[in-house]
Parts: structure tokens; sequence; C-alpha cells
């Protein structure tokens, strides 16, 4: 199973420049995301696995943390370096911290 993280992590991971996937659907991700997430929605991760690096961790968000924790599952078991964040993007929002609305990278 994989680890979930923290918000704070997750915000330590941004300012890093860490690579940070929302796989919320695309209505959900337009309506605000964590800063310089990319947007895979959870429905095509697995036609997607060459836009995740091998390289390094791999932060999925979602809105509360069950889909990501679907999706972390799955890429681990695909060999991927990831991790979860509990509480989601709506946890993020509900903390006050900054909500990008820029597409995806």
């Amino acid at each position: 199973m994989a680890q979930e993280v923290s918000l704070n992590e997750l915000e330590t991971a941004i300012a890093a420049g860490e690579f940070v996937v929302d796989v919320r659907e695309a209505w959900e991700f337009e309506g605000g995301h964590v800063p310089n997430a990319r947007h895979i929605a959870l429905n095509t991760i697995p036609e997607n696995l060459g836009s995740f690096p091998r390289d390094k961790k791999v932060w999925i968000i979602c809105q509360s943390g069950g889909r990501s924790m679907t999706a972390a599952n799955y890429l681990e078991a695909q060999g991927y370096d990831v991790v979860s964040v509990a509480g989601g993007t709506g946890s993020w929002i509900g903390s006050g911290k900054d909500v990008s609305m820029e597409a995806s990278l």
C-alpha cells in the first residue's frame, strides 16, 4: 500500500519543484488545484504511464484522498515511487493555502 503524506509535506515538495499530479476530473482541476500540479485524471492513468517519471517521487492528490490513494497504489504496483496526499485539495483549500487556476503543465 502506498504511503500517505501530509499537506505540509506536499507544500515542501511543491516548493522544491517535485512532480505533483492531480487525478481529479478536468472540471474539478479547472476549479482550482495545488500550484504546479499536472492533471491526469484517475481513469486515464493506465494509458498515460509514460507521463510519470521513473527517476523521482510522484506526489498524487485528488479532492479528499480516496482517488489519490487508488492511483498511488496502482502506480506503486507498476514500480513507481509514489505517495498519496491525505486530505486532498479540499483540505488544501480549506487551510487557506495558495490555489492555482492555471492550466495543467
